[in-house]
């Protein structure tokens, strides 16, 4: 339900086994992760220096964030990465989250003794969720760093949500980085068939169609209060080249 909000990075923490980070859509726990239990996500909505094309103010995003997740017992919004003045790499926001976040809740935690056996409390994983369409977008020349792509799914991992269309598995296959690390990157077929997205969302708003249902309430009501989704506002960095691509073709050059 959270496809409307641009560029927003979801950060899943489990604990006991892992913490998720994802790129795109936020999806709740899945049976699949049987082994895994999830104690918190974290939604990072991405910071204006990214330069994508009709890309609204990060504030109106973040507390679009904020009301989605208004009654959600497990998931967050962390601000950090929508306050930089610079665009932040996902493999640093992944830091940052480990760092900041978790290490320093689980830091100085004593060992206690569980069934005559110490028990060392686990610091919960982060994974990286995201959606096929971000898995592919690692094969486009300039728009990642081929060392952060190996540090991604070989420190943290991924949780990949697919769709009809979209082969993840082929995909990894082709990739000699992602197949090292296949282990570490679980693919998860969505069964459930969902169309909704933000682009199509985007498209309702200009022209004025309804978006009842496709959003929560509140959400609906603060883009309706402050204009959020128009004409003007989808051509917001038009022509501009977005910051990955810009930073890393100008550190290939070099």
């Amino acid at each position: 339900m959270w496809r409307y909000l641009d560029s927003i990075e979801p950060c899943f923490v489990a604990q006991a086994g892992v913490q998720w980070l994802g790129l795109g859509s936020l999806q709740p726990p899945l049976p699949e992760f049987k082994r895994y239990t999830v104690v918190k996500g974290i939604i990072s909505p991405v910071g204006d220096a990214y330069k994508k094309k009709g890309l609204i103010p990060a504030y109106h995003r973040v507390i679009m964030a904020e009301l989605a997740t208004k009654n959600s017992k497990w998931v967050e919004v962390d601000t950090w990465e929508s306050l930089q003045k610079e665009w932040k790499e996902t493999l640093k926001v992944l830091r940052y989250l480990w760092c900041n976040q978790l290490c320093q809740r689980y830091r100085g935690r004593k060992i206690v003794p569980q069934s005559s056996v110490l028990f060392f409390p686990a610091v919960p994983k982060v994974k990286l969720l995201c959606g096929a369409d971000l898995l592919e977008s690692f094969a486009v020349p300039n728009l990642w760093k081929s060392e952060d792509i190996t540090q991604i799914v070989a420190n943290y991992g991924l949780i990949c949500v697919t769709r009809a269309g979209n082969d993840a598995q082929k995909f990894i296959y082709e990739s000699d980085v992602l197949w090292k690390h296949r282990s570490n990157i679980h693919v998860v077929n969505e069964w459930i068939t969902n169309d909704i997205s933000s682009t199509k969302i985007r498209r309702a708003l200009r022209r004025g169609q309804s978006i009842r249902y496709l959003v929560p309430d509140l959400v609906q009501e603060y883009i309706e209060k402050h204009n959020l989704y128009s004409s003007e506002s989808e051509d917001r960095n038009a022509g501009v080249i977005l910051a990955p691509l810009q930073r890393n073709t100008a550190e290939a050059k070099t």
